[in-house]
Protein backbone atom coordinates (compact mmCIF):
# COMPACT_ATOMS: atom_id res chain seq x y z
CA UNK A 1 0.00 0.00 0.00
CA UNK A 2 3.29 2.38 0.78
CA UNK A 3 4.50 1.75 -2.56
CA UNK A 4 1.13 2.29 -4.38
CA UNK A 5 0.65 5.31 -2.85
CA UNK A 6 4.32 6.68 -3.50
CA UNK A 7 3.57 5.67 -7.15
CA UNK A 8 0.15 7.96 -7.03
CA UNK A 9 2.03 10.59 -5.42
CA UNK A 10 5.12 10.80 -7.75
CA UNK A 11 3.30 9.87 -11.02
CA UNK A 12 -0.04 10.12 -11.41
CA UNK A 13 -1.13 13.73 -9.40
CA UNK A 14 1.31 15.55 -11.55
CA UNK A 15 -0.10 14.20 -15.15
CA UNK A 16 -3.72 15.03 -13.39
CA UNK A 17 -2.26 18.43 -12.89
CA UNK A 18 -0.59 18.43 -15.94
CA UNK A 19 -3.68 17.50 -17.57
CA UNK A 20 -6.02 20.14 -15.03
CA UNK A 21 -3.65 22.70 -16.30
CA UNK A 22 -3.24 22.21 -19.89
CA UNK A 23 -7.81 22.33 -20.39
CA UNK A 24 -7.63 24.88 -18.43
CA UNK A 25 -5.13 26.90 -21.01
CA UNK A 26 -7.84 25.54 -24.03
CA UNK A 27 -10.81 27.03 -22.63
CA UNK A 28 -9.70 30.15 -20.55
CA UNK A 29 -7.17 31.09 -22.79
CA UNK A 30 -9.09 33.89 -24.78
CA UNK A 31 -9.31 37.48 -23.46
CA UNK A 32 -12.85 38.32 -24.19
CA UNK A 33 -13.52 41.16 -26.54
CA UNK A 34 -15.57 44.25 -24.48
CA UNK A 35 -16.23 46.26 -27.48
CA UNK A 36 -16.37 45.34 -31.27
CA UNK A 37 -14.99 47.55 -34.20
CA UNK A 38 -13.56 50.39 -32.27
CA UNK A 39 -12.77 53.41 -34.51
CA UNK A 40 -9.21 52.99 -36.46
CA UNK A 41 -6.79 55.93 -36.12
CA UNK A 42 -6.48 56.14 -39.09
CA UNK A 43 -9.48 59.02 -38.86
CA UNK A 44 -6.88 61.50 -36.92
CA UNK A 45 -4.26 60.41 -38.55
CA UNK A 46 -3.81 58.37 -41.47
CA UNK A 47 0.38 57.39 -40.96
CA UNK A 48 -0.88 54.97 -38.35
CA UNK A 49 -3.97 51.70 -38.15
CA UNK A 50 -5.27 49.46 -35.48
CA UNK A 51 -5.78 46.96 -38.02
CA UNK A 52 -3.84 43.93 -38.37
CA UNK A 53 -1.12 45.26 -35.01
CA UNK A 54 -1.99 44.49 -31.57
CA UNK A 55 -2.30 48.17 -29.87
CA UNK A 56 -1.29 49.15 -26.14
CA UNK A 57 -3.76 52.55 -26.54
CA UNK A 58 -3.32 55.38 -24.30
CA UNK A 59 -4.04 58.68 -23.49
CA UNK A 60 -1.69 61.58 -21.93
CA UNK A 61 -3.51 64.35 -22.09
CA UNK A 62 -2.78 68.11 -22.69
CA UNK A 63 -0.86 68.20 -19.12
CA UNK A 64 1.44 65.27 -20.71
CA UNK A 65 4.59 65.86 -18.79
CA UNK A 66 3.00 65.29 -15.43
CA UNK A 67 1.98 61.16 -16.81
CA UNK A 68 5.34 61.07 -17.80
CA UNK A 69 5.46 58.38 -15.28
CA UNK A 70 2.91 56.42 -16.71
CA UNK A 71 4.58 56.39 -20.17
CA UNK A 72 7.71 54.93 -18.43
CA UNK A 73 5.84 52.60 -16.44
CA UNK A 74 3.99 51.18 -19.34
CA UNK A 75 7.99 51.43 -20.92
CA UNK A 76 9.48 49.13 -18.30
CA UNK A 77 6.42 46.67 -17.11
CA UNK A 78 4.54 46.14 -20.83
CA UNK A 79 6.66 47.80 -23.86
CA UNK A 80 10.17 45.68 -22.92
CA UNK A 81 8.87 42.71 -22.50
CA UNK A 82 6.98 42.61 -25.67
CA UNK A 83 7.72 45.43 -28.08
CA UNK A 84 10.11 42.38 -30.66
CA UNK A 85 6.91 40.73 -31.30
CA UNK A 86 5.49 41.14 -34.23
CA UNK A 87 2.69 44.13 -35.66
CA UNK A 88 3.19 45.05 -31.74
CA UNK A 89 2.62 48.67 -30.68
CA UNK A 90 2.59 51.33 -28.51
CA UNK A 91 0.09 54.25 -29.24
CA UNK A 92 -0.70 57.48 -27.60
CA UNK A 93 -3.00 59.55 -28.61
CA UNK A 94 -2.46 63.35 -28.48
CA UNK A 95 -4.11 67.05 -28.03
CA UNK A 96 -2.34 69.44 -30.59
CA UNK A 97 -0.03 71.71 -29.22
CA UNK A 98 1.95 68.79 -27.40
CA UNK A 99 4.67 67.95 -29.56
CA UNK A 100 7.21 69.51 -27.53
CA UNK A 101 6.74 67.47 -24.45
CA UNK A 102 6.03 64.33 -26.72
CA UNK A 103 9.44 64.65 -27.72
CA UNK A 104 10.75 65.25 -24.52
CA UNK A 105 9.22 61.44 -23.63
CA UNK A 106 10.58 59.97 -26.87
CA UNK A 107 13.95 60.91 -26.19
CA UNK A 108 13.77 59.89 -22.37
CA UNK A 109 12.20 56.43 -24.06
CA UNK A 110 14.66 55.84 -26.58
CA UNK A 111 17.66 56.24 -23.49
CA UNK A 112 15.94 53.21 -22.22
CA UNK A 113 15.57 51.39 -24.80
CA UNK A 114 14.59 50.77 -29.07
CA UNK A 115 11.39 52.93 -28.58
CA UNK A 116 10.87 52.32 -32.45
CA UNK A 117 6.90 51.02 -31.73
CA UNK A 118 6.11 53.77 -29.35
CA UNK A 119 3.87 55.63 -31.51
CA UNK A 120 2.29 59.06 -31.22
CA UNK A 121 -0.02 61.02 -33.13
CA UNK A 122 -1.65 64.56 -32.35
CA UNK A 123 -5.71 65.42 -33.16
CA UNK A 124 -7.80 67.80 -32.23
CA UNK A 125 -9.96 67.90 -28.93
CA UNK A 126 -13.57 67.08 -30.57
CA UNK A 127 -11.97 64.33 -32.40
CA UNK A 128 -9.85 62.87 -29.72
CA UNK A 129 -12.98 62.37 -28.10
CA UNK A 130 -15.03 60.91 -30.77
CA UNK A 131 -12.19 58.46 -31.11
CA UNK A 132 -12.28 58.09 -27.54
CA UNK A 133 -16.11 57.23 -27.14
CA UNK A 134 -15.86 54.53 -29.70
CA UNK A 135 -13.85 52.21 -27.19
CA UNK A 136 -17.19 52.44 -24.86
CA UNK A 137 -15.62 52.18 -21.40
CA UNK A 138 -16.62 52.88 -18.18
CA UNK A 139 -13.23 55.09 -18.00
CA UNK A 140 -14.21 58.94 -18.42
CA UNK A 141 -11.39 61.32 -20.33
CA UNK A 142 -10.43 63.90 -17.89
CA UNK A 143 -10.77 67.80 -19.38
CA UNK A 144 -7.30 67.79 -20.83
CA UNK A 145 -7.88 64.59 -23.15
CA UNK A 146 -6.25 62.39 -20.98
CA UNK A 147 -6.58 59.01 -18.86
CA UNK A 148 -4.18 57.10 -16.45
CA UNK A 149 -5.73 54.22 -18.18
CA UNK A 150 -4.66 51.92 -20.86
CA UNK A 151 -6.37 50.11 -23.15
CA UNK A 152 -5.42 46.36 -25.30
CA UNK A 153 -6.89 46.60 -29.06
CA UNK A 154 -6.19 43.76 -30.78
CA UNK A 155 -5.72 42.75 -34.25
CA UNK A 156 -9.39 43.26 -35.42
CA UNK A 157 -9.72 46.13 -33.46
CA UNK A 158 -11.91 45.03 -30.99
CA UNK A 159 -11.17 46.01 -27.32
CA UNK A 160 -10.01 43.10 -25.04
CA UNK A 161 -10.02 43.14 -21.17
CA UNK A 162 -11.73 41.43 -18.47
CA UNK A 163 -15.36 40.37 -17.97
CA UNK A 164 -14.90 39.02 -14.41
CA UNK A 165 -11.84 40.52 -12.79
CA UNK A 166 -11.79 39.94 -9.52
CA UNK A 167 -11.45 43.99 -8.24
CA UNK A 168 -13.84 45.78 -10.67
CA UNK A 169 -15.84 43.33 -12.19
CA UNK A 170 -15.85 44.49 -16.04
CA UNK A 171 -12.09 46.15 -16.91
CA UNK A 172 -11.97 48.05 -19.84
CA UNK A 173 -8.36 49.17 -19.44
CA UNK A 174 -5.33 49.08 -16.80
CA UNK A 175 -4.08 51.88 -14.75
CA UNK A 176 -0.91 52.52 -15.88
CA UNK A 177 0.09 54.59 -12.40
CA UNK A 178 -0.18 51.58 -10.73
CA UNK A 179 2.65 48.76 -11.34
CA UNK A 180 0.78 46.36 -9.65
CA UNK A 181 -1.98 46.76 -12.31
CA UNK A 182 0.63 46.27 -15.08
CA UNK A 183 2.47 43.45 -13.58
CA UNK A 184 -0.26 41.50 -11.77
CA UNK A 185 -2.89 42.20 -14.65
CA UNK A 186 -1.90 43.63 -17.77
CA UNK A 187 0.93 41.63 -18.32
CA UNK A 188 -0.67 38.50 -18.28
CA UNK A 189 -3.31 39.88 -20.73
CA UNK A 190 -0.82 40.89 -22.81
CA UNK A 191 0.26 37.94 -22.77
CA UNK A 192 -2.92 35.63 -23.48
CA UNK A 193 -3.42 37.41 -26.62
CA UNK A 194 0.21 37.41 -27.83
CA UNK A 195 -0.07 33.89 -27.01
CA UNK A 196 -3.66 33.24 -29.03
CA UNK A 197 -2.37 34.87 -32.30
CA UNK A 198 0.60 32.31 -31.80
CA UNK A 199 -1.62 29.25 -31.81
CA UNK A 200 -3.75 30.77 -34.71
CA UNK A 201 -1.15 31.02 -36.64
CA UNK A 202 0.70 27.77 -36.00
CA UNK A 203 -2.84 25.80 -37.02
CA UNK A 204 -3.08 27.97 -40.14
CA UNK A 205 0.62 26.81 -40.62
CA UNK A 206 -0.61 23.48 -40.30
CA UNK A 207 -3.63 23.49 -42.54
CA UNK A 208 -1.38 24.56 -45.22
CA UNK A 209 1.17 22.61 -44.93
CA UNK A 210 -1.64 19.15 -45.02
Amino acid sequence: MKKTFVLVVLFVLPLVAYLFFASGVNNFGKLPVLTEKVQDVRSLDNSVTLQDKITILGFLGRNAALKKGNAFNLNQKIYKRFYEFKDFQMLMVMPIGTDSVVQEIKKELNNLTDASNWKFIYAEDEEIERFYNSLKTDVPLDADMGTPYVFIIDKDMNLRGRKQDEDEGTKYGFNATSVADLNNKMEDDVKIILAEYRLALKKNNAQRSN
